[in-house]
């Protein structure tokens, strides 16, 4: 391990990958913090607390005030993600047409809950109050594609895809 790196979580922080973030995409400019924290959650699949430090010390933000954007903003994550992200919608429309139970068994499936993400990294299940496509409900969005009419067929052929990578 280089001196520009840290061990976060099993997660190493390349501090010049940092930098590239924070100086060359954005100049420094303290004004784009939060679209250097959507960088930051870009490359790690969440926001490690040693580059929300290095962030603050950085651009001259307090950390609290980082934190405070993070966790103010739901598409920001301080845990880490899975590879794949799936969200079942839980809104009315899709909870009466069952999402609830693609919810139950993909954590029974996986060993998992909701909101939290698989032990070998490889999925992060959300719920999700509303996708805004309730006229195809129920729907499902696995790695940003989104899948209306969803069923358990659904889920089960996306979960066989992980599990042949």
């Amino acid at each position: 391990m280089s001196g520009t790196e840290v061990i976060c979580q099993e997660i190493e922080v390349d501090y010049m990958l940092l930098d590239r973030i924070i100086n060359d995409d954005f100049g420094g400019n303290r004004e784009a913090m939060i679209m250097m924290m959507q960088a930051i959650q870009h490359n790690y699949r969440f926001l490690p607390e040693p580059a929300l430090k290095y962030l603050s010390q950085t651009i001259g933000v307090p950390l609290t005030k980082i934190y405070e954007v993070a966790t103010f903003y739901a598409s920001f994550s301080l845990e880490p993600k899975g590879k794949h992200i799936v969200q079942v919608c839980t809104g009315t429309a899709c909870h009466l047409k069952g999402s609830y139970r693609m919810v139950e068994h993909i954590c029974e499936r996986k060993g998992m809950e909701p909101g939290k993400t698989s032990e070998d990294m490889l999925l992060t299940l959300e719920t999700v109050n509303c996708v805004g496509a309730c006229a195809v409900a129920p729907v499902v969005v696995m790695d940003e594609k989104y899948y209306p009419k969803a069923d358990i067929k659904t889920v089960n052929e996306f979960l066989d895809g992980l599990n042949a990578q």
